[in-house]
């Protein structure tokens, strides 16, 4: 129970995306698009209920899980919130095989060992700022949400670049294992990192999950640990905590006065 299965559409508008209603009212809902980096690659994006084009919203990018795809992975985004923030997903950069019990067709792989991580970087990077051309973003509150192997990239591309994100959600996750992904010790003291974790996690163990949260916090950071009662899958309360994690840090990066990160 409280498990995040097999989730269809949760009563939110699915509709593919129309430019001549961004110069109107966006409503709520999931949109297509494409963005070119420099192939046309796929950009799914969610809009939050009664979006305010004057208001600029956090945004959160979504990275999948292995033998996933940028559709299935978004769907948790109302889960999070429909309210606070804009969320985009992406797809792997290699299709996968797909499991008997997987629903959509389409599996992608972002790929274990970070051998694509300049294309990838283009790809997160060119749709963030296609995001900021069609809404009303915060350059400040730019989240990465890793899902079990989109965790890991997460962690790459936030470690490569500290001072771009506002923090990293790994939700069933570990830290990258063919690199040294602590190299900007000094720069990632900062970085706010949530950790979720199934307690019967087999595929990426909780010990293991552990570990990687004792190298952050040698290395000066603080993350936020917490587990859950579940295996590799998402649970409900994993998604409920990061809403509050992540509300938590835009309220004391207002206290701070936090400046703006440059994309």
């Amino acid at each position: 129970m409280g498990r995040l299965e097999n989730i269809e559409s949760f009563g939110v508008l699915m509709a593919p995306l129309n430019l001549s209603l961004i110069t109107q009212q966006p409503t709520e809902g999931f949109y297509d698009s494409k963005v070119f980096s420099p192939e046309a690659l796929p950009l799914r994006t969610f809009l939050p209920v009664h979006y305010e084009p004057n208001y600029a919203y956090p945004l959160i990018v979504y990275l999948h899980a292995h033998g996933s795809n940028e559709e299935q992975v978004l769907r948790y985004a109302p889960h999070i919130s429909r309210r606070n923030y804009i969320s985009i997903s992406l797809r792997g950069m290699h299709a996968t095989m797909v499991k008997k019990n997987l629903k959509h067709k389409d599996a992608y792989t972002w790929g274990p060992d970070g051998s694509n991580d300049a294309m990838v970087e283009d790809y997160i990077f060119n749709a963030i700022e296609k995001t900021q051309d069609s809404y009303n973003i915060n350059l400040n509150r730019i989240f990465l949400a890793g899902f079990c192997e989109g965790a890991t990239l997460a962690y790459r591309m936030a470690f490569s670049y500290p001072e771009k994100f506002a923090g990293i959600l790994s939700l069933n996750g570990h830290l990258p294992r063919h690199q040294a992904p602590l190299w900007r010790v000094r720069a990632l003291k900062n970085l706010p990192v949530f950790m979720g974790h199934g307690i019967a996690n087999s595929v990426v163990t909780s010990r293991t999950a552990e570990k990687d949260r004792d190298s952050m916090i040698l290395a000066g950071m603080n993350p936020f640990w917490r587990t859950y009662g579940t295996n590799h899958r998402i649970h409900a309360d994993m998604l409920k905590d990061a809403n509050t994690w992540i509300m938590e840090k835009i309220q004391n990066d207002k206290i701070k006065g936090i400046s703006s990160f440059a994309v």
